[in-house]
């Protein structure tokens, strides 16, 4: 049987009787099912995933054919939305051309300066159009990223003050092709948190600073666009 067949039927058992797979109700324990999506998952796990999130396409066949094939593209070019629910929402709302930016990039520069005393400065300058208007912002930071979400958070913060209780609480950089060597993809996975959730975001891309900055940014987003349609929080665990 075919592998994505096969995992999508296991998924339909799964929903019709959850005891084929569950020995037990997770909520007894305080816990919940969390739901897999990706390009071997098939359309039944991008449904429920999608109902899971408010984002009604269950009887919309041709949308759900639509998020797989970017699903598909996203998966060929090194993106894994397992552990990065809340860029795989806001890749979904682009799909459905249901999601308006807060924000919108400009360019950014990043600058890394080792002095001759072996200290390092990282600085960087962002440009944004936010409401129309231009920011022009430049922060200092403990590495390159640290200063790009500084900058980031400074070019944001008069316009949306609810960012200033999101942290991030975990970094990781994964290599997507290994035999590229130092010109490798990365995949760049955050999880950010706020005082009563936490949700994971992700980026891909040869320069580990662009695929930290579409981490970054889709964390943002995903807290402000949380804030605004009081979106119930994704669980990060597995039973």
């Amino acid at each position: 049987m075919h592998l994505p067949i096969k995992l999508g039927f296991m998924f339909q058992l799964l929903q019709r009787d959850p005891e084929t797979y569950e020995h037990i109700d997770p909520s007894l324990v305080g816990n919940s099912r969390r739901i897999l999506v990706s390009d071997l998952a098939g359309k039944s796990n991008v449904v429920s995933k999608a109902v899971e999130m408010d984002l009604d396409i269950e009887n919309a066949p041709e949308k759900v054919k639509r998020i797989v094939e970017i699903l598909k593209t996203k998966e060929n070019e090194g993106f894994q939305y397992e552990d990065a629910d809340a860029s795989f929402f806001l890749m979904t709302k682009k799909a459905l051309e249901s999601f308006k930016p807060f924000f919108v990039l400009k360019g950014y520069r990043v600058a890394v300066e080792k002095c001759v005393t072996g200290g390092i400065i990282s600085e960087a300058t962002v440009k944004l159009d936010i409401r129309g208007k231009e920011e022009h912002t430049v922060a200092e930071g403990d590495g390159p990223v640290n200063a790009l979400d500084h900058c980031l958070r400074k070019a944001l913060i008069k316009y949306y003050p609810e960012i200033e209780d999101a942290v991030l609480t975990d970094f990781k950089v994964r290599v997507v092709n290994s035999n590229a060597n130092t010109a490798a993809k990365v995949r760049v996975l955050i999880e950010s948190s706020d005082s009563s959730k936490s949700w994971g975001t992700i980026g891909v891309n040869e320069n580990i600073i662009d695929a930290s900055w579409q981490a970054l940014s889709d964390s943002i987003e995903y807290k402000l666009l949380n804030k605004s349609k009081k979106i119930t929080p994704f669980p990060h665990y597995l039973f």
